[in-house]
Parts: structure tokens; sequence; C-alpha cells
């Protein structure tokens, strides 16, 4: 059972306002701050070699911590500046030629997409969206149909950035690996607010932030690569730490999935990101899963029952991102207005999910994102709030 009254004492700003925009960047814990600021004020004093020297074991604790999180081996685990970093670092990766298949969902988000974009625009490779069943969900029957010899990657993103959707991760895993297909996972919106297990996903690699669900600093992200494929893939971009330099005409890639890093690092932002997981562990990604759930749903109702909304999310399950627009209002200025009134929530643009936007018509929408740290009362606050923005 999560101790509320413990992670909100955790959580000074959580007293400051009504903060419901995790989705975006949650709001960091104390001991994360603490590690932080512990490591700047130790590389003032030493510089940061001494300070990462003296940090060694900690840091090389992350690459644990994160492997526990996901159910893989800390040789599997590439520490990057973000997750579109440590997603690119993986796709421009993986070989394409002409006529070759990129499969990927309708919800996929703008960054990923362009990237599909570019390399079809430089390889001639075919980008195909796979459509959504009736609940809004990647179909996976029809993944299933689309298969052919002409497949090279399966990538789509788990928890898009809107619609409170959660795609079937595993189902399109055990299809992927039925046809040995690789498949490319973006998690950025469900590590921290759910349970994430490599093994029982499927993926072969998965990439997530951790300023999101984590709670941990901006500037972090985390990249996952299967081991056995792993071993075949050249990264797009080279320093002398992902391959050190052995001879004149000679560079040799590491064994390990840092050969997706380079050799300068933010280890003040790693060493949070590092307290930052194992606060989550501690806790429990079933339990917090649980209450996110929990508050989203009585978010939804709450909302869904005020005139004027409509709801825009999607799924049998929906995760805690909560997605809606008012009629007659802009999604921006609801959000401003929100903040006025000390409550922090977010809106999302047609641009960053284009497909599903247009499929479904949607303008910039609120987007509103509780977590564990939330309580009851303060989803009744931006209801209410909400409630008042509508003609009586």
């Amino acid at each position: 059972m999560i101790d509320i009254d413990k992670i909100r004492a955790d959580t000074p700003a959580a007293a400051r306002q009504t903060y419901l925009h995790n989705a975006g960047a949650a709001l960091m814990p104390t001991p994360v701050v603490a590690a932080m600021k512990g490591h700047i004020d130790l590389e003032s004093e030493i510089g940061g070699y001494a300070a990462a020297d003296r940090q060694s074991e900690r840091l090389e604790a992350v690459y644990g911590s994160v492997a526990r999180l996901l159910n893989a081996a800390p040789d599997e685990i590439a520490l990057t500046e973000n997750a579109t970093v440590a997603w690119q670092m993986a796709f421009y990766a993986l070989p394409f030629q002409r006529g070759d298949r990129i499969l990927t969902a309708e919800a996929e988000y703008a960054a990923n997409y362009v990237a599909f974009l570019q390399v079809a625009k430089r390889t001639g490779a075919v980008i195909d969206v796979v459509p959504s069943d009736a609940s809004g969900e990647l179909d996976v029957e029809a993944l299933e149909r689309m298969i052919d010899k002409r497949v090279k990657l399966i990538a789509i993103t788990w928890v898009p950035t809107n619609g409170g959707l959660v795609n079937p991760a595993a189902s399109i895993g055990r299809i992927a690996r039925t046809h040995g297909i690789p498949y490319l996972l973006d998690a950025c919106q469900a590590v921290g607010q759910m349970p994430v297990d490599v093994e029982t996903i499927g993926c072969d690699m998965l990439s997530a932030t951790g300023r999101k669900f984590l709670r941990g600093p901006r500037g972090t992200g985390f990249l996952y690569v299967r081991r056995p494929l792993l071993q075949q893939l050249e990264p797009p971009i080279i320093d002398h730490f992902a391959a050190p330099w052995v001879a004149r005409n000679e560079y040799r890639l590491r064994d390990d999935a840092r050969r997706f890093e380079t050799w300068e690092n933010n280890y003040t932002a790693r060493l949070g990101l590092g307290v930052a997981v194992d606060y989550a562990l501690a806790i429990g990604l079933g339990p917090i899963e649980e209450r996110c759930r929990m508050l989203a749903g009585r978010l939804r109702n709450g909302i869904a029952s005020i005139g004027g909304i409509t709801l825009r999310d999607l799924g049998r399950s929906p995760g805690a991102i909560v997605s809606f627009t008012l009629e007659g209002h802009d999604a921006y200025a609801i959000v401003a207005g929100a903040a006025k009134a000390g409550i922090t929530i977010g809106a999302s643009d047609p641009s960053s999910t284009l497909i599903d936007a247009e499929l479904r018509a949607l303008p910039p929408v609120v987007r509103a994102s509780p977590h564990y740290y939330n309580t009851e009362a303060e989803i009744d606050r931006l209801i209410d709030h909400i409630a008042r923005l509508t003609p009586r």
C-alpha cells in the first residue's frame, strides 16, 4: 500500500499547487533533488572528474537500477541525454534498403515519425501504418496480416502523448518474435506509471525518459537493447568510449549497450535518475499503476459529467493521461486559466500525433496526467475548476 503522506512529504511542491502535468515533467521527490545537489556541491569543491571518480560505485549502480526496473541485464542498458537520443541511437543503427517496410501505429509520436520519413527519403524504405481497432488500440490482427518478408522493423509508442491510450505492447511483441522482426518500443509515458517487463513484452529495444512518470530530472533517458540484437548493431555515432581506438586503423565496439553512449555525461543528472528509479521500485510499480488508474478514472468520470466536454481518450483500459476539449474554449487558454488557479495541467497539439489527429479531427486538447502522489481532493479540484468554465 502506498504511504501517501510520506510521499507527499517527499514532494513539498505538491502542498503549494495541484500538479497534474506528470506526462510532461513530474515533480521530483526530495531524495532525487538531494542527490543532485550533493553532487553539484561535490563538483564545486573537487572538480567534475574527481567527483565522478568518488561517486563511481553509485554511478555504476544506476545501470543495475534501470535493469531491475525493466527486468533486463545491466549490460543491456545505455544511459542517454534523453529518450529521443535513446530511440534515435537504436533506430538509426538498423540497416534499411529500398522496399524495406517499417510498421508503426496511428498514434505514433512526431519525433519518431519524422525519423521514419528521413530514413524513407534516404533509403527508399516504406512506412506502413497499422490501423487501429474499434477501441483505438493498434489492431494486432491487422498487424499480423501486414507481416511479410519486407518488414524490417515494428516500432510503436506504447502510451502515446495524449488520448490515454495504452497500446497492446506484449501482443505486438509476440507477433514480432514469431516472425523474427526487430521491435522498438517507445515507453516514455509508460515507464514509472506501470510495470515494464521487457521479457513479457518481447521488445528488442526500448527507450524512455527520466523526467515524466519516473519523477527524475530532465536531460536523462535510457535505452534497452536485447543482448542478441545488441551484437549486430553498430551505432550511427560513436566515440572512443563507445568504440575504443585499438590500432591506427581500427576501433572495437564495446560488447555492452554502452556502445550507444558517449564519453561525456551529466553525472549529476544520472545520479538523480538512479535515485528516481530506486524510489519508484521501493514503492512498487504495481501499486503505482493501480493508484494512477484510480485517479485518472476519477478524473475521467468527473470531467465527462460536465456539459460541453468531449473526452478524447482511447483504448480498453486507458492510462493516467486524460485528454479532453471543452466546447467554445481553447485548450491553451484552459491551461493558462488553471495555472492562475494553482492547478498545473498541459495541452497537446495535433502536430505531436499528426496521423491520429487527422483521423479523429482533433484540435489541441487539454492533457491532465495525475500520478500516485496526487490526492482525490486534487482531482476534484480540477473537475470543479473545469465545471466553472461552463454556462450555468
